[in-house]
């Protein structure tokens, strides 16, 4: 009978030190130590995938075979998507308002930079068309590392409970309640989801085309991704972000993250919300 429990899912601290340091050199991203337990169980499950017989020999595999598309699948999977509907919603707030000011002849160009499994994104698109309209000619691009997360954003399907955050006359017009095998589930609905630019994008390398030929953008959401990297790289990305505003786009950060010591031409109008100035 073949065996359908995964594999033990122990690590020693040398192949954790390890994969953290190839998931590093390919996101930028830092795993800290406290991270242990969600690298364990990702390893885990793609070591039963793999047919190996723990998240050890996995990772052992891993070193040693250098594989492009096993390497990819790893940072993939170990890429840390914590995300929901209007998250911090101070932010899709202040969104509002500068929608409701914002002259019609020059839609707005937006960009989710970190959009995980879409939540942010579809949040800012259900205000863009609450808002201007759903045939305003107002842009929105999301990008992530993760090809799944990119994918499970395509599709715009969701569990009920994550509905909490999104406002009942929003929830109203752009969500579906799943019916049959999509019971227990809520579907954004096809219009809204058709609005969506989607393209993969490691923040931590040279921004790819479908993110450059998307720009100049004029507000760009970059939330909570920063924490995940050290002082170096965190400058690295937001400069590489903030070019791709336009001069007095605005660039929103997490409320728990800081750009205090980069020295880019940013401009703190108030926690979280910069200004480019030049």
């Amino acid at each position: 009978m073949q065996r359908t429990d995964s594999p033990p899912a122990e690590l020693s601290d040398r192949a954790f030190t390890a994969v953290c340091e190839l998931f590093e050199r390919h996101s930028g991203i830092r795993l800290p130590a406290q991270k242990r337990a969600h690298v364990v169980a990702r390893l885990g499950k793609l070591a039963a995938e793999a047919g190996l017989p723990s998240a050890e020999a996995y990772v052992a595999r891993l070193i040693l075979d250098r594989d492009p598309a096993r390497i990819a699948r790893t940072v993939d999977r170990l890429t840390i998507n914590e995300t929901y509907f209007f998250r911090e919603p101070a932010h899709f707030d202040w969104l509002a308002e500068q929608l409701d000011q914002w002259p019609r002849s020059a839609p707005p160009n937006l960009w989710s930079a970190a959009c995980a499994s879409g939540e942010e994104p579809y949040s800012l698109a259900m205000v863009l068309a609450a808002r201007l309209g759903l045939d305003a000619g107002w842009r929105l691009l999301a990008t992530d590392l993760s090809a799944e997360m990119i994918e499970a954003t395509r599709r715009g399907r969701y569990p009920m409970d994550r509905i909490d955050g999104i406002p009942p006359a929003l929830l109203r017009d752009w969500c579906l309640r799943g019916q049959g095998p999509e019971h227990g589930r809520l579907a954004i609905a096809r219009p809204l989801r058709e609005r969506l630019q989607l393209a993969q994008a490691n923040l931590a390398q040279p921004l790819p085309p479908a993110v450059v030929g998307a720009g100049p953008f004029d507000i760009v959401f970059l939330r909570n991704v920063l924490i995940y990297f050290d002082p170096p790289m965190r400058r690295a990305v937001v400069e590489r972000v903030a070019q791709q505003l336009r001069p007095g786009g605005w660039l929103v950060v997490g409320h728990a993250e800081s750009l205090q010591g980069l020295d880019l031409p940013l401009q703190l109008l108030r926690p979280s919300l910069f200004r480019r100035l030049v």
